[in-house]
């Protein structure tokens, strides 16, 4: 599996000498295998923060926004519902998914900086 996704890193970016991988802990991530394949490929490897509502792009970034859009507003069928929830996801912009995690190391300085207490969204 690494293997296709680092073939399909060279063929996009094709000009990115150096890969970084933000690598999570869960078990299936930290096998010794997943750990040579990484290791053989010469990605730097992140290690991902223990869980965050802060931290998850899908928390701050989509779950909110999503939140946002849904406040008020009542649907009598789920139909209805996930009409409204298709219709939040057309309307993001085009940059919406990546900002999410463009944004990523910001929160984490912000994180470390506030000593993992909450901190004002700028």
């Amino acid at each position: 599996m690494l293997d296709r996704v680092a073939a399909a890193l060279a063929a996009k970016k094709p000009h990115r000498q150096h890969q970084k991988f933000l690598h999570d802990n869960a078990k299936p991530h930290t096998a010794r295998l997943t750990q040579l394949k990484l290791q053989q490929l010469g990605w730097e490897v992140l290690d991902h923060p223990p869980y965050s509502p802060d931290l998850a792009p899908s928390d701050y970034k989509a779950f909110r926004s999503l939140q946002n859009w849904l406040n008020g507003k009542e649907f009598a069928t789920e139909a209805e519902l996930r009409q409204s929830i298709q219709e939040w996801k057309d309307s993001r912009p085009a940059g919406f998914w990546v900002m999410g995690f463009v944004d990523l190391p910001d929160r984490w300085r912000k994180v470390i900086e506030y000593e993992g207490d909450y901190f004002p969204e700028d």
